[in-house]
């Protein structure tokens, strides 16, 4: 069954598309990244299927609901965790989430979401006194505690250092097995490829790539095979592999759609020279690797190694 159908999707500002196009579908339960780079068209639709704004063309279903006319209705059934919220400085943690919890006709227990999130120890804390990876996990307490069928997450782990990262993961997984769907963004690719069951590549406004991040992989990178050879043993003495394998620092390295055979062959040979190819491995395309080829390909130099500091078009 359908969480989200997305289909022909536009918006433009003045005179320029933003989103063209765009059509996707996200089932229920599902954990779906829309990954692109800054300016890719990702938070404006994101907003549209939040209701925030209007399109300009096409359709947008969440949950059954246009989300311009869905009203309550609609707004009760979400969650919504921005990739930056305001917040009183002066209430309490657990104050700001009763009174989140207040606005809600389902609802989930006040403790219960404090400790989901890892902020029981600073349930009486000031908001003034939280740091950038706790009032992070404060959005998505105050995202969560509303029961929502569906939660947009955006940019949900800016900040955190790699412990509190690894538990907001375990988190998001968590509400994949309560059957939550979730709409994730991220600029963390490792993120993406670690949670979502499928993913979305945006670029100009446009989709360039859907399916699973092994899909993704397997299909625009190859894999890489790596190794050094022994001191007394030259490149050119080594059988063929069906590339010419490329000097990688030390060592050599060559990227191939065939590693069991390049391995088969590698290893084949040094038994039979009675040799060792040290630091020998495959590295398995990823779906940064992946990433990176499709939007390059597709004519844009953006700079995809840190998040984004603030939410664009």
């Amino acid at each position: 069954m359908l969480a989200v159908k997305v289909d022909g999707l536009r918006k433009q500002y003045g005179g320029v598309t933003v989103v063209d196009d765009l059509s996707f579908t996200i089932e229920q339960g599902e954990i779906f990244a829309l990954l692109g780079p800054n300016g890719a068209g990702k938070t404006t639709a994101v907003e549209i299927m939040e209701g925030h704004r209007r399109p300009d063309g096409g359709t947008v279903r969440v949950l059954g609901f246009d989300p311009q006319t869905g009203g309550r209705d609609f707004r009760e059934r979400i969650g919504i965790v921005l990739q930056e919220a305001g917040f009183d400085e002066d209430f309490t943690v657990r104050e700001l989430v009763s009174l989140y919890r207040g606005m809600y006709p389902r609802r989930l227990g006040v403790e219960t979401v404090i400790a989901q999130v890892g902020l029981t120890d600073k349930q009486n804390a000031r908001v003034k006194t939280l740091s950038g990876g706790q009032r992070r996990r404060l959005d998505l307490a105050l995202g969560l505690v509303g029961d929502p069928e569906m939660l947009f997450l955006d940019e949900p782990t800016t900040g955190f250092d790699p412990s509190a990262r690894r538990r907001a993961w375990g988190l998001v997984e968590g509400l994949r097995d309560l059957g939550k769907t979730v709409l994730l963004t991220t600029h963390y690719l490792d993120e993406a490829e670690h949670l979502a069951d499928r993913v979305a590549v945006i670029v100009h406004g446009r989709l360039v790539a859907l399916g699973t991040p092994d899909e993704l992989a397997a299909e625009h990178h190859a894999a890489v095979v790596s190794f050094r050879l022994p001191d007394d043993v030259g490149i050119g003495e080594l059988p063929p592999l069906g590339a010419a394998p490329a000097a990688d620092g030390a060592g050599w390295a060559m990227e191939t759609n065939r590693p069991a055979f390049v391995l088969h062959t590698l290893t084949g040979w040094a038994l039979d020279r009675g040799v060792e190819l040290p630091a020998l491995s495959v590295r398995r395309p990823s779906l940064e690797d992946a990433y990176l080829a499709l939007i390059w390909g597709e004519g844009t130099g953006e700079d995809v190694s840190a998040p984004a500091s603030s939410r664009q078009p």
